[in-house]
């Protein structure tokens, strides 16, 4: 799993690629946090989930605690470009009743 990041207005761009799954949460948490707090004055997070070529539940127990850092900063948290199996994933288990899909 690999973590890109970058700002363009008040907008932080995350981009994750690889398997978003137990072994590799672990590693990109504690990364994400950090790319979060070292943008804390931003208005929103996106996460680019186009490079993601599986994910578990796992993956959505990353995604609500990432979504639950950045409410505590009054950021909102969007995802975009997930693929068909991860899209499907998402909208059943709910996540996108929390954070939308753009």
């Amino acid at each position: 799993m690999k973590i890109q990041s970058c700002s363009k207005g008040n907008d932080l761009y995350i981009f994750l690629s690889g398997e978003l799954d137990e072994c590799s949460v672990a590693g990109i948490r504690s990364e994400t946090d950090r790319v979060i707090d070292g943008h804390a004055g931003l208005s929103r997070a996106i996460f680019n989930l186009a490079g993601v070529r599986f994910l578990d539940s796992t993956a959505i127990g990353y995604l609500i605690g990432r979504y639950n850092k950045l409410k505590k900063y009054g950021m909102e948290m969007y995802l975009e470009n997930p693929d068909r199996s991860a899209d499907k994933i998402l909208a059943l288990s709910g996540v996108y009743t929390l954070i939308p899909k753009i």
